[in-house]
């Protein structure tokens, strides 16, 4: 399995590079785990419902006519010839053209294309004449002698024949072939898994499952293979985030019970509202996990305004309570900067300690970001140094060697940036012992994508909203079969700030010379050349045009802090009408005003992300309005999309739509981090039940051998997942 590749490629020649460049496939392991993505049946016509220009075909179909025809070559003035054929398949027919110089290569075309023969086809679809054709097909024709039966290896060649994923200047029978001749070479295929673990799980063995994924004899087979190999890739991952589980254990901490009449309690008697009964189940999981005395490692996803940060405000009250002290790591400086005034604002006098007028039970709540000057981190670096500061809110910045803690004890760590390896470490080294984690995210999670992508966390969900929160109509405004109603977008805006609240108008880009935002959530095939709205350019057009005479203002990410922070105050302040930005406003914003929210070509946004920013509108008791703005066709994937986020406020409904459309390697963090997704034929949504099984399985693994001793192939493949890149989407940060 670990031979080069090139020992089983034969004489495939040129193609050999092709297959180790272009498809990575580098041993003959990797090769024969190359799986086929459909399959055709070789003894029936493949149904064709509809065509498409440019896309690659590949079918089972019958020659249909045959007619050579000759013609003088411009460029030469001699004789030449064009033998036409039609293939027909289950649906439409294509003519196929091949060209020859010399009358015996005519000869050959038409010897080897008599109607009535089939064979498999592949090649690009195109039009001519009104006539759909196959251009530059290759074939591997039935009922030949010689190369084509070498080439289809007839002697494997069962009712279904495997298309396997490509690369250009590859045929899928030069993979066939290959596959074939590999398996037919190998002394064994090496079992991964103990066989105690494969009976109980009623899985066929290895070697099995790839020959019947490669040479099926029906679909039953195809069936069984996958099944096994889903496992195999299941198990493997659930190993890993289960170690990952007991060796943070393990590690010990401290435990962090808080005390009574301290400064938890102090705030929870000033609260002018009852905590929702989510709110407090959640509370207690986290009580009940700060002390033990092993590290919290916990995730807590909830909707937009469902009180997660309220949550994790009384969890680090209740750390500092216990003589310790709180970080509360944000990805952006300005979610950095919201969180430091909205939590100092909910503690009031709390948050003055040290301060004159400051409560007996007080700590000092610092803010600590990159942007700061060395000046103006020297007075929160010391009082963190000395314990004096019970709660730091900040940046990666709060990771830097320089920045010191006399007993950290918690770390919340707010939106989707995962607290990797690296950065637990740095934060442990600061603490002396392992902080407590929590982690928040806003993006709801399906619970199989949780298991996989998190399954080293610990998992607490918010589902109820606070009193308060008022539902946001959210409407697909279609420019390009209704342009009136972009008239009616503004004067929507215009009413809203006539009757005393706010709108945001949120653009995919800065400038018109800059890249799309978003664009990772885009498929390539949908992006377009029309010009996308730039802020900057947004906002001239709305201050000379429809919003004339309101109070603008804008907010990117090329601004500088200070700015940045000088504006959202005033939005928040209500000193500004309308807010002209980019996806900055995403996450953490949280103005109470703010009613209607204007997505400019809404579909270059993903699903979730368009879900978190209408999550910022109806947060203060007033009907929200969200306008989705799109130039896309009814119909088309990415008015889907718009339509579904329209159609339903049910973050986790929304959450499972987006993963539906995703390339799996997305939601795993393996396209941004420019890495192939480490999950073959896995699919968290599809194979729920293979993930619940496996997970089960690997954790009775562990509590009977947790080294693994007993099982060396399935250790080898734990050990080579915690240490390559694709482990990743186990530590993203």
């Amino acid at each position: 399995m670990d031979s080069p590749v090139e020992t089983v490629l034969g004489d495939t020649g040129t193609k050999a590079p092709k297959i180790v460049k272009g498809l990575g496939l580098r041993t003959v392991g990797e090769l024969v785990h190359h799986l086929p993505r459909r399959y055709v049946r070789t003894g029936e016509l493949t149904t064709v419902d509809s065509l498409e220009e440019g896309e690659l075909l590949t079918v089972v179909g019958q020659i249909g006519q045959t007619r050579r025809r000759e013609y003088t070559d411009r460029r030469t003035g001699r004789t030449a010839y064009r033998v036409d054929t039609v293939l027909r398949t289950d649906g439409p027919s294509l003519r196929m053209s091949f060209f020859a110089k010399k009358p015996h290569m005519a000869d050959w075309h038409e010897r080897r294309l008599p109607e009535g023969r089939r064979g498999i086809f592949q090649g690009k679809v195109g039009r001519f004449n009104n006539d759909w054709q196959l251009t530059n097909p290759q074939m591997v024709l039935m009922g030949t002698e010689g190369e084509d039966a070498a080439q289809l290896s007839l002697e494997t060649l069962g009712d279904l024949y495997p298309i396997y994923p490509l690369t250009k200047g590859v045929d899928t029978w030069d993979l066939q072939r290959a596959v074939t001749f590999a398996l037919a070479v190998l002394d064994e295929v090496p079992e991964l898994l103990p066989e105690h673990v494969r009976v109980q799980a009623g899985l066929v063995d290895a070697g099995t499952a790839l020959e019947w994924v490669h040479h099926p004899k029906d679909h039953g087979q195809v069936t069984r293979a996958l099944q096994r190999l889903r496992f195999d890739e299941a198990i493997v991952t659930q190993l890993v985030l289960a170690r990952r589980r007991r060796a943070l254990a393990a590690l010990g901490a401290r435990p962090r019970a808080g005390r009574s009449g301290g400064l938890l309690d102090a705030f929870d008697a000033r609260l002018p509202f009852e905590l929702t009964r989510g709110q407090v189940e959640v509370g207690d999981e986290i009580d009940a996990d700060l002390a033990r005395e092993r590290p919290m490692n916990r995730l807590l996803q909830g909707e937009v305004g469902s009180g997660k940060t309220l949550v994790a405000l009384r969890a680090m009250l209740r750390v500092v309570d216990s003589g310790a002290q709180a970080a509360l790591l944000a990805p952006t400086e300005v979610l950095a900067q919201q969180h430091h005034r909205s939590i100092t604002a909910m503690l009031g006098d709390l948050a003055a300690g040290g301060l004159l007028g400051g409560a007996d039970e007080a700590t000092a709540v610092e803010l600590l970001t990159g942007s700061m000057t060395k000046t103006q981190r020297t007075g929160p670096m010391s009082r963190l140094a000395s314990g004096e500061a019970g709660i730091v809110i900040g940046t990666h910045a709060l990771l830097e060697d320089r920045v010191g803690f006399a007993d950290l004890g918690l770390v919340v760590v707010d939106e989707q940036h995962r607290f990797g390896v690296e950065q637990r470490a740095a934060l442990t080294d600061k603490a002396g012992t392992p902080p407590h984690v929590l982690v928040m995210t806003a993006t709801p999670i399906p619970r199989t994508v949780a298991m996989t992508v998190f399954g080293d966390l610990e998992i607490s969900t918010l589902t109820e909203l606070p009193a308060g929160r008022a539902p946001v109509q959210t409407t697909v405004v279609p420019v390009a079969e209704a342009p009136h109603w972009v008239d009616r977008v503004w004067q929507r805006v215009r009413e809203e700030v006539a009757a005393g609240h706010q709108v945001y108008v949120v653009c995919p880009r800065i400038a018109g010379d800059e890249p799309e935002a978003g664009q990772g959530d885009v498929p390539v095939e949908e992006r377009t050349d029309r010009p996308l709205s730039a802020v900057e350019e947004v906002v001239e057009e709305l201050r000379q045009g429809p919003l004339g005479g309101l109070r603008l203002a804008v907010l990117h990410g090329r601004l500088t802090p200070d700015v940045k922070d000088a504006t959202m105050r005033s939005f928040a302040g209500g000193e500004v009408d309308v807010l002209v930005s980019t996806t900055v406003i995403e996450v953490g914003v949280d103005v109470a005003n703010a009613t209607a929210m204007v997505l400019l070509d809404a579909d270059r946004f993903g699903v979730s992300q368009l879900h978190q920013l209408r999550g910022r509108v109806g947060r203060g008791g007033h009907p929200g309005l969200c306008l989705l703005v799109t130039h896309t066709e009814a119909g088309s994937p990415a008015r889907g999309r718009l339509e579904a986020v329209a159609a339903t406020s049910d973050g986790f409904e929304l959450s499972r739509v987006d993963l539906e459309q995703r390339r799996e390697g997305d939601v795993l963090g393996a396209h941004q981090s420019g890495y192939q997704s480490s999950l073959r034929t896995l699919r968290v949504l599809r194979d729920e039940e293979t993930i619940l099984a496996a997970r089960r399985a690997a954790g009775d693994l562990l509590e009977s051998d947790p080294d693994l001793g007993g099982a060396p192939a399935l250790a080898a493949a734990v050990e080579r997942l915690e240490r390559s890149v694709a482990a990743d989407f186990v530590d993203r940060s």
